[in-house]
């Protein structure tokens, strides 16, 4: 009986909250309005929520983030992904178009995509599509999982991947699939061995988010398998150094890409930079090596996380960076035996497509591949975090990623990507990425189309022949 009772109350209660939600929800709505109103409209500025508006307008919601992060903390912050500053870009280049005057090529026909780095190394690196996979590094950065995903997708479409700053997994090199070690400033990764068993050596001297600085790793944000391979001891720092040498020179580094070459058994041997005012001088010092490539990172790259002065203040746009490195390579007589290497902010096919045809040889792929690859295994993660905790070391969703499901959708966006730039070749008439120049280029833009070098689309083409006449 005191069970019916106490259902009956409850039943009623519920009811009654019911009905007043159906027939009172109006007046609740109207009057929390109302107050809302009255404290907006009446408090002073100094005291309103609505001084927010103003305040975010000049601040910025980032800024005001970032600032709040560093209050709370007192150290430098590491932001990951990059910097969000828009530099100028690619979006005003366009492509020619083959409709009369030349014509299309038909869409069955197969269209040559493939690259050789480092021609006159004595193995040189041969790939059946332009686009390489970036150093994204185990344990500094990506989970074991995510790692192996992306090394599984570069062998399925026979691409390379570089393996960043991070340990090498046993499991990677056992896959057989083209493998390029990036040579850090760190302890690991320095066994010889490993020198011969890679495709190609990448001396990273600095990068687009982070120039030449290195970083301290703290013992509980690198746990696990990665501190073993690491050879690190409980408690200890993982440090990336600035130098590879006390009191380094030139010289220095000069004999280091010597002893590679020797120990690798002659596979090509670069360097990689970042996108700086002296690119010339730097091309020039790296030339001095004795280097098979280099890869250049704009300004717009991105890191696992990085001191935010560093990706938004320095640095220059990749756009700038790879037209004049191929410039100076074309007056230095190098283009055609130092291969060059771009990357920095290129997320689609028809950005990926313009810097090969602007001379780079092939095209470095990080951010975008990161989310191509978790695709939608990220949604393990959101809403309550970002994407990122699904495929970085220390993430919270990390376990729960399939490696099968990640290599497969890696493989996709890569092959699609690909796909997509045959298309805008066979659309410019040509049969081979060989065949494309900054010649089937213009621009919208007339500063763009002066330095690039490109006609300016306001201008018509028969007047930009009489000109050059």
């Amino acid at each position: 009986m005191m069970l019916q009772i106490i259902t009956l109350i409850l039943v009623t209660i519920v009811l009654a909250i019911l009905l007043f939600l159906i027939f009172g929800r109006r007046w609740i709505f109207k009057a929390i309005v109302k107050k809302i109103g009255n404290i907006i409209f009446t408090d002073s500025y100094q005291e309103n929520l609505i001084e927010l508006i103003p305040g975010l307008a000049h601040v910025g919601l980032q800024n005001m983030l970032e600032n709040n992060l560093r209050a709370d903390s007192g150290e430098v912050l590491h932001r990951p992904i990059g910097g969000s500053r828009s530099w100028p870009h690619l979006s005003s280049l366009t492509f020619i178009p083959a409709q009369i005057t030349t014509f299309p090529t038909d869409s069955d026909d197969e269209v040559d995509v493939k690259i050789t780095i480092g021609p006159k190394a004595k193995k040189p690196l041969n790939t059946e599509i332009p686009l390489l996979i970036s150093g994204m590094a185990y344990g500094l950065a990506l989970s074991e999982h995510v790692r192996m995903a992306l090394a599984k997708a570069a062998k399925e479409v026979n691409t390379a991947i570089n393996t960043g700053e991070g340990v090498v997994l046993p499991e990677e090199l056992k896959l057989g699939g083209k493998l390029i070690l990036q040579f850090s400033k760190t302890a690991w990764a320095k066994e010889q061995k490993l020198y011969k068993q890679v495709d190609m050596i990448e001396i990273k001297l600095g990068q687009g988010a982070k120039m030449g600085m290195g970083a301290k790793i703290q013992p509980e944000n690198l746990t696990g398998r990665a501190r073993k391979l690491m050879g690190l001891k409980e408690g200890e720092v993982a440090q990336i150094y600035e130098h590879f040498f006390d009191d380094q020179t030139i010289d220095d580094l000069k004999d280091l890409v010597k002893e590679l070459r020797k120990v690798s058994g002659g596979v090509p041997i670069g360097v990689k930079i970042a996108a700086g005012g002296r690119l010339e001088e730097d091309i020039e010092a790296s030339l001095h090596l004795g280097i098979d490539f280099i890869s250049i990172d704009g300004g717009q790259g991105s890191t696992h996380g990085g001191a935010p002065i560093l990706s938004d203040s320095f640095g220059i746009p990749t756009l700038h960076a790879v037209v004049r490195a191929v410039n100076h390579l074309e007056r230095l007589g190098k283009k055609d035996s130092v291969s060059l290497i771009v990357s920095g902010g290129l997320f689609t096919p028809s950005e990926f497509l313009k810097v090969l045809a602007l001379g780079a040889d092939a095209v470095y792929i990080g951010s975008a591949l990161l989310f191509a690859v978790t695709h939608n295994q990220s949604l393990k993660a959101v809403p309550f975090e970002p994407p990122t905790e699904v495929a970085f070391h220390e993430g919270k969703f990390a376990n729960q990623f399939n490696i099968d499901d990640g290599a497969q959708a890696a493989a996709n966006y890569l092959t699609s990507s690909v796909e997509e730039i045959k298309e805008g070749i066979r659309a410019m008439g040509k049969h081979s990425l060989k065949e494309i120049s900054r010649q089937d280029l213009v621009s919208f833009d007339e500063t763009t189309a002066k330095f690039v070098g490109v006609p300016f689309s306001f201008v018509p083409w028969s007047d930009m022949k009489n000109e050059e006449g």
